[in-house]
């Protein structure tokens, strides 16, 4: 049975508690509203704690459907958000914006697809996981950015060290999900393999625990690996003969972490 709106509590002061409140109450009135991003990074992985990855967290994203547009915007009116109506009908297709008046703090819904510096269709992967989307997914978020930032870089070094490799059960990294969406888009996967690289050679800059380097290290060699047995389609192998000689990535206008 889902919350009347009068149940439901106003936006709440911290980012990753408002995130958390969005997720429950989505999940309580069985809507498709999944958190990704910084917050669902926080929200999945313990290490976010730590001193050496802790960072701040300004707002809350989450990817939902198209098809649920109309109750997407109901269920962040009675969360206390007002709808940016320009901004919706100009990108409703695609993308919504909310505000939190109270402190001004935006909240961007992306709808069916994910599409930065490339491209994932999350059509099909909102009902796996209850809250946020799944690792493998929230991973591939982060590492489709071309020019990392410290944030992104603190977060993927978070979900590495604390998620495993695996079937996408018990809170583990879906290698297939990797290998297969990376598999299709030769562009993709070099963004994701250089980053690999970035992210390992940061790893001395963050003030980490005895461990926690060579188990990033380790599962950073397992993706690699992965990636490298894994299949190829047709349109990987010839996209994959022109390299780097045409860009492989889109420059979006806004991107938001």
């Amino acid at each position: 049975m889902s919350e009347s709106p009068q149940s439901i509590l106003p936006p709440l002061d911290d980012p990753c508690d408002e995130g958390l409140r969005i997720a429950q109450a989505a999940a309580a009135q069985n809507l498709p509203i999944r958190l990704i991003g910084g917050v669902a990074v926080f929200l999945r992985s313990p290490s976010a704690k730590l001193a050496g990855l802790r960072r701040t967290y300004s707002d809350v994203d989450v990817m939902t459907l198209s098809s649920g547009r109309k109750k997407t915007v109901a269920f962040f009116e009675e969360m206390g958000y007002v709808p940016d109506k320009m901004f919706n009908a100009i990108h409703g297709a695609t993308r919504l914006n909310f505000m939190d008046l109270g402190r001004n703090r935006p909240l961007d819904v992306l709808l069916d697809r994910f599409q930065m510096c490339h491209n994932i269709d999350f059509r099909q992967r909102l009902a796996i996981d209850p809250l946020t989307v799944p690792l493998a997914d929230l991973l591939l978020t982060k590492l489709q950015v071309v020019q990392l930032n410290l944030k992104d870089n603190q977060d993927l070094v978070t979900l590495l060290a604390d998620h495993a490799l695996g079937d996408g059960k018990n809170e583990t990294i879906e290698t297939a999900r990797l290998v297969s969406l990376l598999g299709a888009d030769w562009g993709f996967e070099h963004t994701v393999l250089l980053n690999l690289d970035v992210v390992r050679n940061s790893l001395a800059t963050f003030d980490l625990p005895s461990g926690m380097a060579d188990q990033v290290n380790e599962r950073i060699d397992q993706i690699v690996s992965a990636l490298n047995r894994g299949k190829k389609t047709i349109s990987w192998k010839s996209r994959a003969l022109v390299g780097e000689r045409v860009r492989w990535y889109e420059l979006p206008e806004d991107v938001r972490h």
